[in-house]
Order: C-alpha cells, then sequence, then structure tokens
C-alpha cells in the first residue's frame, strides 16, 4: 500500500517525475519506523527527525502531513513496517538545487514480522569505511549504496549483515543499525560524530530504558579490539528493535543470553506497546 499527494494508493507504484532528484541524486530523506495494530511506536520522534533531516538538507517539510501519510498506512496493516520519504522534488540540471524547491512526500506499508525482534544476528566487519566527515553519515539519505554493497559481501560470505568502521578504524555501526555493547556493568554505543546515524532506538535506550534500570551509559568511541572482548553486543533499529549480536567475524557471542541484553529487551518492549497501546505480548517474537 502506498501514500501520496494526500492519498492511500492500491499497488506499488506511482506517477514519478523522471526530474526528481531523489531519483538522480539521492537528494531526499526517509524514516522506517513500526507500527503496530493502527500505532506507529515512537511516532512523534520519527517525524521530528524527518522533518530535521530535511531541514539540514536545506529544504521544508510538513509535519502534519508525514503524520497523516504514517497514520493512514498504519491502518492498513496489523503489524506494518512504515517507509516515509521525503525529496527536494524536480529542478533543473546540475548539482545546485532549485532555489524554491517542491518537495515530494511519498509512503509506503509492508508486513513486518515479530520474529525479526530479538533475532540474533552475525555481523562481518566490511573494507568500506563510514565517512564521519560526511554530514550524510548522520542524516538518513537516499545514498545507500556502501551499505547495499556491504550488505551483498557479508551475505555472500554467511552473515547477516555489515559492521562498519569509520575513517578512522573505529566502530561506527551496523548496516541497518545502530551498535551497543555492554563492557562489564556499562552499556557503550558510538556517538555520532564517528559517522553515526542517531536512531529511534538507540535514542530511547540512552534516554529512558538504560536509565530506568540503572544501567550506566556512555557514547564514545570504541575500537573493534574492545568489541572482540566485549561481554555482549546488540544491535538497534525500528524493525528489529534489538538485535543481540552472536559473532562479529570469527568471533562468537552468546548476546541473547546475557542479562543485561535481556532486560533491555523487556524494558524497550514495554515502552514500544505503551507507545502503541497494546499488550507486550503482543511484540514477542
Amino acid at each position: 500500500m502506498l501514500w501520496a499527494d494526500g492519498r492511500l494508493v492500491e499497488g506499488g507504484t506511482l506517477p514519478f517525475d523522471m526530474g526528481d532528484r531523489g531519483l538522480l541524486l539521492g537528494d531526499g530523506v526517509f524514516d522506517t519506523a513500526l507500527a503496530v495494530q493502527g500505532r506507529i511506536a515512537f511516532e512523534s520522534a520519527h517525524i521530528d527527525r524527518l522533518f530535521a533531516a530535511a531541514a539540514a538538507l536545506g529544504y521544508p517539510a510538513d509535519p502534519d502531513a508525514i503524520r497523516q501519510a504514517m497514520r493512514e498506512l498504519a491502518d492498513t496493516l496489523p503489524l506494518a513496517a512504515i517507509r516515509t520519504t521525503l525529496t527536494r522534488g524536480s529542478g533543473p540540471r546540475g548539482l545546485a538545487p532549485p532555489q524554491e524547491p517542491a518537495p515530494f512526500l511519498f509512503a509506503s506499508a509492508a508486513p513486518a514480522r515479530a520474529g525479526l525482534f530479538f533475532s540474533a544476528l552475525r555481523l562481518l566487519p566490511t573494507e568500506i569505511a563510514r565517512n564521519e566527515t560526511s554530514p550524510a553519515s548522520r542524516l538518513k539519505t537516499l545514498g545507500y549504496l556502501d551499505a547495499v554493497l556491504a550488505a551483498r559481501a557479508a551475505t555472500a560470505a554467511g552473515f547477516d549483515e555489515a559492521l562498519f568502521l569509520n575513517t578512522k578504524g573505529r566502530v561506527a555501526c551496523a548496516g541497518t543499525g545502530n551498535v551497543f555493547v555492554v563492557l562489564g556493568d556499562v552499556l557503550v554505543t558510538p556517538p555520532a560524530e564517528e559517522g553515526v546515524l542517531p536512531g529511534i532506538v538507540r535514542g530511547e535506550i540512552l534516554s529512558t530504558i538504560a536509565p530506568g534500570l540503572g544501567l550506566s551509559v556512555e557514547e564514545r568511541p570504541l575500537r573493534l579490539a574492545e568489541l572482540e572482548r566485549a561481554e555482549a553486543l546488540f544491535v538497534t533499529n525500528s524493525l528489529r528493535l534489538i538485535a543481540p549480536v552472536a559473532a562479529i567475524g570469527a568471533t562468537a557471542y552468546d548476546s541473547a543470553e546475557h542479562a543485561t541484553v535481556r532486560r533491555l529487551w523487556a524494558g524497550l518492549r514495554e515502552a514500544v506497546a505503551a507507545s502503541c497501546g497494546v499488550e507486550a505480548h503482543a511484540l514477542n517474537p
């Protein structure tokens, strides 16, 4: 199911301007959210981030239209992955953006799978570096080719997803999520300055879930060697929620059984359920 121009559209295609800068130049941003029983988990955070990303690129966004698109699509499936995309719109040939952009907003809904929640991942470090000097590294832009190529290589090697280091050789993120490491009694994740997109679930864990459980949290640079001696690791995003890491390369972890990871999963599940007005058992894998 699609949404565009203020209405729902059956099927998977829309009329599209072949001069749209999102299509031609990747000049756009997007958001992926989980909807449960017609409600968007952490709705305001998703809308605010998409609005801020468009502002960072220098064109306007309409929060009310974004909210309308998300909510109307959320009602089409009991458990849905909602992708909302906002491009700068069409413009003249060349790189310079139009002086008066006409952004194009569209969105789609696809069935989400509860089986993804708390499902383990095996990560393969990729040789493709995450460019922490690029503003785009901290925004959810349409330019995902590095992640696509890294995912292809990881799959070919028998892994689930790629692990990105930045140009300084420090840990940045997984291909589709943020990385957290359990080091003793401290939870550590790389800061945005390391080339990290501040994910919505990441934000919930840092601001609410971990403090509510009495856990110490640090945002600081991480070396790959620190991951190798970690007690447990996990990846967060809006569709997997928390994914325990079972391996990084040849190093195995029992992250899914680690007490801290399980406590965080229980706390996050309750927060998502409360955000969507459902019982926590609705989110059981």
